[in-house]
């Protein structure tokens, strides 16, 4: 299939996403579609072939299965940190790019844990509740300050390290542990294994993926290793800490309270009803999945994803792109770029440079950039006809898909 630029494309975005997203988009010539919920896999199938385009948040799942329904859909956008509700591999396979969001609501998660850890030190969430039940609870009690205590910070990436400057502009003593070499902002020092953070830190607060190596990272075992009357904050993937575990960890007093953000299995809407072992324990702080539900950081997700699809369509800038060979060569003002998908196999260059040579056609810039499956060539010539050239190249064997733009 070759997608021609002059073809009016249409977007879908779902979930609630900001508005200044669909703003920006049509702005810039796009007719944009709007869902308020979460489509399931039958809607997304149904869906999916109007589109050239779909932004998601954290509750669709687009599935192999989902995604060969998705003939025209050119990208696809997680208006969000985390890409594990999509089929990465198979986006590839197909030639369609996945952007996200890995910046835009860095201070908001941020804020929320240093609120958390601050909660916690002095018991707030229960303090607050039994003043709303008339109880008056004025103690000084198990409440202490935060300042001179030592934070350990597992991950630390653009999230762990904003919340150790925070940190340790509040007084506490900042240490981290990282499965890739980090450089220390301040005076945070990095220990050399999980188990030397878990043993010297008041707080620990998880900022991973979820991948295989973090799945059930801090189980009973990990949990034994924290200081008695130590606290746990996670604001990363409701997989990364066995459940049933923490709640024994804090009937049996060993942990004096934790904070959770994010859940193993989470409520597809907000309709649904929130279930989990940890309700109606004291000095437990449950959260709604909001390290990133602020209006800023919402906004800046919006227009941070919106513009990787308006460059990616435009001019096919697949910068940023999370499964996708990175290409962005500046536009050459006059020439028709091609944009081809293929796959990564021994001559496939130079069978779209015979075709062009054979059309006699002149090409004024050209960039391949590949990885182990496919190939992404951006090519700018001048040709009254690039559609035809588009559409000869279209037919090569290992060509994926292939479309112009002007």
């Amino acid at each position: 299939m070759v997608m021609k630029s002059q073809d009016k494309p249409s977007i879908l975005l779902v979930e609630n996403i900001h508005p200044v997203a669909k703003e920006f988009l049509e702005g810039h010539g796009y007719q944009v579609d709007l869902l308020s919920h979460a489509p399931d896999e039958a809607e997304l199938i149904q869906l999916l072939p109007r589109y050239c385009a779909i932004g998601i948040r954290s509750k669709s799942e687009l599935t192999a299965k989902v995604l060969t329904h998705a003939a025209p859909t050119l990208a696809i956008g997680a208006f969000c940190i985390g890409t594990n509700q999509i089929d990465l591999a198979a986006a590839r396979k197909m030639g369609v790019a996945v952007f996200n969001a890995p910046h835009s609501n860095t201070r908001s998660v941020a804020e929320l844990v240093i609120a958390e850890m601050i909660a916690l030190s002095r018991q707030l969430g229960d303090r607050n509740s039994k003043a709303h039940q008339g109880d008056w609870v004025k103690s000084a009690e198990g409440s202490r300050e935060v300042r001179g205590k030592v934070l350990g910070i597992v991950g630390y990436g653009h999230i762990g390290s904003q919340v150790s400057i925070l940190a340790e502009s509040m007084g506490l003593q900042v240490v981290f542990y990282d499965a890739v070499k980090k450089l220390p902002l301040g005076n945070a020092r990095a220990t050399t294994s999980l188990d030397e953070l878990l043993s010297v830190s008041d707080f620990v607060t998880l900022h991973v993926p979820e991948i295989p190596e973090t799945m059930n990272m801090i189980g009973a075992r990990e949990l034994r290793r924290m200081k008695k009357g130590s606290y746990l904050i996670n604001a990363s993937r409701g997989t990364v800490v066995v459940i049933d575990d923490l709640v024994a960890s804090l009937r049996e007093k060993h942990l004096a309270g934790c904070a959770v953000d994010v859940f193993p299995v989470e409520p597809a809407s907000n309709k649904e009803k929130f279930v989990t072992p940890l309700q109606n324990l004291p000095n437990v702080i449950l959260t709604p999945h909001i390290g990133g539900s602020t209006e800023e950081a919402q906004r800046a997700i919006g227009l941070e994803v919106a513009e990787s699809f308006r460059r990616f369509l435009k001019i096919g800038s697949s910068s940023g792109a999370v499964n996708f060979p990175n290409v962005d060569l500046p536009v050459k003002q006059g020439t028709s770029r091609i944009l081809n998908v293929h796959r990564n196999e021994p001559g496939v260059l130079g069978e779209i440079n015979t075709i062009i040579s054979q059309a006699g056609a002149n090409i004024e810039a050209q960039f391949l950039s590949t990885d182990a499956e496919i190939g992404y060539l951006v090519m700018d010539v001048h040709y009254s006809h690039a559609d035809d050239l588009a559409s000869r190249i279209a037919q090569l064997q290992r060509s994926i898909r292939t479309r112009v733009v002007y």
